[in-house]
């Protein structure tokens, strides 16, 4: 009895340890970089801070456009 819990214990730690490899190997992937969204043809490319603000401006902008729109309100029971 204690041998199979312990063959059950030792399929379960090799079964996280290979999950934890995959999602390991998944994070060193390299990230698509940023690529600014309104910039022309021969200008330099954006900072990083740039980015993050025009991020932050999009958010702002999408945010003010969720807000303006009118929620249909269910109806009264009667």
């Amino acid at each position: 009895m204690r041998v199979m819990g312990l063959l059950g214990l030792v399929v379960a730690l090799a079964i996280v340890g290979l999950l934890v490899k995959k999602q390991m190997s998944a994070m060193r992937a390299p990230l698509p970089s940023l690529a600014p969204a309104a910039s022309a043809p021969g200008a330099p490319p954006a900072t990083v801070r740039q980015q993050s603000q025009q991020v932050q401006q999009q958010v702002k902008e999408a945010m003010d456009a969720a807000m303006q729109q009118q929620r249909a309100l269910p109806d009264e029971a009667k």
